[in-house]
């Protein structure tokens, strides 16, 4: 029986982080569609459609911006309320996941970053979820670690810059420090594959027991 903090029981999977955690993945496809519309009225290169594609690149920052700053508040209210439980440990890192790589995805969309950036990203993620499917089948769980928790960070600040850069060359093509914007963002772009590559290898490390296992 599965008791929070207060030695109540839990009796509902609907605790109020897992209900923050299902906002968030209701709220990415609304982020992404805001984002894909931006694009389409800057194609559209008249006035009209060049202001609306400034109020929608502003609405997907602003919701992007909320969404990665709910993804520590949820994990947080589990812990402080005792009310973590077997489906937010399945559904968080999945909200996280869909969270980064609904931005990625786009940025590729519109060549805004390198294919090479989204496939590392992409293979550390499925090589450690590979990994911690291993090593929970052996009865060992493979939390995050603070490498881990420091490339997620950097990597939602470098798309959070991203989708700024967007929303100002938007607004205004003609703002003066636009190159420094997007300067930044390519910068903690590459730190985040950086930390990408070192947190898996490191994950891989200390897991290196349960890999080579006969």
């Amino acid at each position: 029986m599965a008791v929070n903090a207060k030695g109540e029981e839990i009796t509902s999977i609907w605790t109020p982080a897992n209900v923050i955690t299902c906002v968030r993945i209701v709220f990415i496809p609304l982020f992404m569609i805001a984002s894909e519309v931006s694009f389409a009225a800057l194609s559209a290169g008249d006035l009209v459609a060049g202001m609306s594609a400034g109020v929608w690149a502003s609405i997907a920052f602003v919701l992007y911006v909320v969404l990665s700053a709910t993804d520590k508040v949820d994990g947080d209210l589990a812990r402080k309320r005792g009310e973590v439980t077997d489906f937010g440990k399945f559904l968080d890192p999945i909200a996280d996941k869909l969270l980064v790589f609904s931005a990625l995805l786009i940025l590729l969309e519109h060549g805004l970053v390198n294919v090479w950036f989204v496939f590392i990203i992409l293979l550390r993620e499925f090589l450690v979820s590979a990994l911690r499917m291993v090593a929970s089948a052996n009865g060992e769980v493979i939390a995050a670690d603070k490498l881990g928790k420091a490339k997620t960070a950097v990597t939602m600040v470098s798309l959070c810059s991203y989708l700024l850069t967007i929303a100002v060359a938007a607004c205004d093509p003609s703002f003066g420090p636009l190159g420094l914007l997007h300067t930044i963002s390519w910068a903690t772009m590459v730190t985040a594959v950086v930390l990408t590559v070192i947190s898996g290898l490191q994950y891989f490390w200390n897991a290196r027991h349960v890999i080579f296992r006969v």
